[in-house]
């Protein structure tokens, strides 16, 4: 395993310095779960919720948050984000959210990507807790991204 990156010679936290990185284009695909009781989902999918539609809550949240990130996690670079897009879905255990971010900069978007699902999962639990206490967040994880040094990755495992 390499050294970790955000980490000195005498163990203290640092900031990645990125001034010699080379500009390049960055994406990154992250996905979560959100897992509510049968008739929560089904008041989601029919448009019964007490405060209003979780779905377009969820993705307006979740692109607001990817735009944030650096401010959130204390070693993120602010980075000058060209795309965010989060998509939300009804599916059978509950919503499914997935975030795609892009970039044209020295370091990746790994963290916008899954800071944008994390919120947007939390959108939805906080827009359906009137109806269930139970909602579990889930599965938070990077599915894909590209560019940079370290080269390509996507999740072996898609389930």
């Amino acid at each position: 395993m390499n050294q970790l990156s955000h980490v000195d010679d005498q163990g203290r936290i640092k900031m990645v310095d990125t001034s010699d990185k080379v500009t390049t284009t960055r994406h990154a695909v992250a996905s979560a779960r959100v897992i509510m009781a049968r008739e929560t989902v089904a008041a989601v999918a029919e448009h019964r919720t007490p405060k209003g539609d979780p779905l377009e809550a969820a993705r307006l949240a979740g692109i607001m948050a990817a735009k944030r990130t650096a401010e959130l996690i204390p070693l993120c670079h602010p980075l000058p984000l060209t795309h965010v897009d989060v998509q939300a879905r009804v599916a059978d255990y509950g919503i499914h959210l997935e975030s795609n971010v892009s970039t044209n900069a020295q370091t990746g978007v790994e963290m916008e990507a899954l800071t944008a699902v994390t919120v947007a999962a939390l959108t939805v639990y906080d827009m359906c807790k009137a109806l269930d206490k139970g909602i579990t967040i889930s599965d938070v994880r990077l599915e894909s991204k590209t560019g940079g040094k370290s080269g390509d990755y996507v999740r072996s495992d898609k389930n």
